[in-house]
C-alpha cells in the first residue's frame, strides 16, 4: 500500500505541470452532459466548539479509470492554534476492480487549488470584455489563490479586497505582493462593488455580504465560499435581478449555494439556471453583452476531484 500513498511535497512537485484550467472545464462538460454519476454530499457538521464541517465528495465518469472518494474539513478557528483552516485527502480506485490506485494525502490543498481554477474558469468565461478591476470579497487562503488563478488567465487587473478585518486584508495583500498587481482594500462591501465589475466572493458567511442594489450592469459575480444549505454570501434578489445565473451543478444547487438560496425564496425557478459545463460546451449561450449581469454559483462537484486527482496521479506514475 505504501507505494500509492503519496503525501504533500510529491503533489507539489507535479501540480504545475497540470493545465487546471483544461482539466476543470472538462470534467464540467461531462457533468453537464450527463456522463457523470455524482451522488449527493456526504456531510459532517460538528457543532461542538470549535465548530467544524467534513464534507465526503464521491464519484465516476462513465467509462473512465478511476472513481474517487475525497474527504475535506474545514475547521475556521485552527488558525488561532496555528494550524492550517482546510484538511483532507482524495483517494482513487480503480473503476472495474475497486483496488486503490493513489491515495493522495493532499491535506485539503488540491481542494483548495481546483476550487481556485474553477473560479478562474468561470470569470475567463464570463467576465465582461473589459474588466475595471477585480473585487476580492475575503482574505483567506481561497481569496488569494483565487487571485493568483485569476491573474493567469486576466492578468494585470486592479484589485480591490475586502474582509473582516484590517489585519487580515493587509496580510493578504502583502501576500499576494509577488503578483505585481495594483491592490487596494476597503472595509466597505458596496465600494468594492461600486469599483469593480469582477467579483468573486469566497468568504463561509451566513448572512449577504452583497446587496442587489450595489451591483453596477455588466458585472460578473463568481461565488465559491457558500457550499453548504446555511452560507449565503449574495443577497438572493441579486440572482432575481442577474441576466444570466450559472451553476456548476443543478442538482446540487437545489440544496446548497447561492442558488438554493434564491430558489427556496422564490425569486427565480430552475429554468433560469444554467450549467457552467453547457455553456463550455456550446451546448447553451453565455454572455451575449457587456451590459449583463451573471452570477456563477460554484459549489465543488465531486468530477473536478477525479480530474485534478488523476492528473497528478498520471505525473507521479
Amino acid at each position: 500500500m505504501s507505494e500509492v500513498v503519496t503525501a504533500w511535497p510529491a503533489i507539489d512537485a507535479v501540480i504545475d505541470s497540470i493545465d487546471l484550467q483544461a482539466e476543470m472545464a472538462r470534467g464540467f462538460i461531462e457533468y453537464s452532459q450527463g456522463r457523470c454519476v455524482v451522488p449527493p454530499v456526504g456531510e459532517l457538521l460538528l457543532e461542538e466548539d470549535p465548530p467544524g464541517e467534513v464534507h465526503i465528495k464521491y464519484g465516476y465518469v462513465r467509462g473512465g479509470d478511476h472513481y474517487v472518494v475525497k474527504i475535506a474539513s474545514g475547521f475556521p478557528r485552527n488558525g488561532v492554534l496555528g494550524l492550517p483552516t482546510s484538511n483532507g485527502m482524495m483517494i482513487l480506485f480503480n473503476q472495474r476492480t475497486g483496488e486503490v490506485g493513489r491515495v493522495l494525502l493532499e491535506e485539503g490543498r488540491l481542494t483548495d487549488i481546483r476550487t481556485a481554477a474553477a473560479g478562474a474558469l468561470a470569470a475567463s468565461t464570463l467576465a465582461p470584455s473589459r474588466v475595471e478591476a477585480v473585487g476580492i470579497i475575503g482574505s483567506g487562503v481561497q481569496a488569494r489563490l483565487q487571485l493568483r488563478h485569476l491573474n493567469r488567465v486576466l492578468p494585470g487587473q486592479s484589485v480591490v479586497i475586502h474582509g473582516r478585518t484590517s489585519e487580515h486584508v493587509e496580510t493578504c495583500r502583502d501576500d499576494l505582493a509577488d503578483l505585481s498587481l495594483d491592490i487596494t482594500t476597503t472595509s466597505d462591501p458596496e465600494e468594492l462593488a461600486a469599483r469593480c465589475n469582477l467579483i468573486v466572493t469566497t468568504t463561509s458567511a451566513r448572512t449577504p455580504l452583497l446587496k442587489a442594489d450595489w451591483i453596477r450592469a455588466g458585472t460578473c459575480i463568481v461565488a465559491i465560499g457558500s457550499d453548504t444549505p446555511e452560507k449565503q454570501e449574495l443577497d438572493h434578489d441579486i440572482l432575481a435581478a442577474a441576466d444570466l445565473v450559472v451553476c456548476d451543478s443543478m442538482e446540487q444547487c437545489r440544496i446548497r449555494g447561492e442558488v438554493s438560496q434564491a430558489l427556496r425564496a422564490g425569486v427565480i425557478s430552475e429554468s433560469d439556471v444554467v450549467e457552467l459545463g453547457s455553456i463550455l460546451a456550446g451546448d447553451a449561450p453565455g454572455r451575449s453583452g457587456d451590459e449583463q449581469r451573471i452570477v456563477v454559483d460554484l459549489t465543488g462537484v465531486a468530477v473536478q476531484d477525479l480530474r485534478i486527482a488523476e492528473a497528478v496521479h498520471h505525473r507521479i506514475s
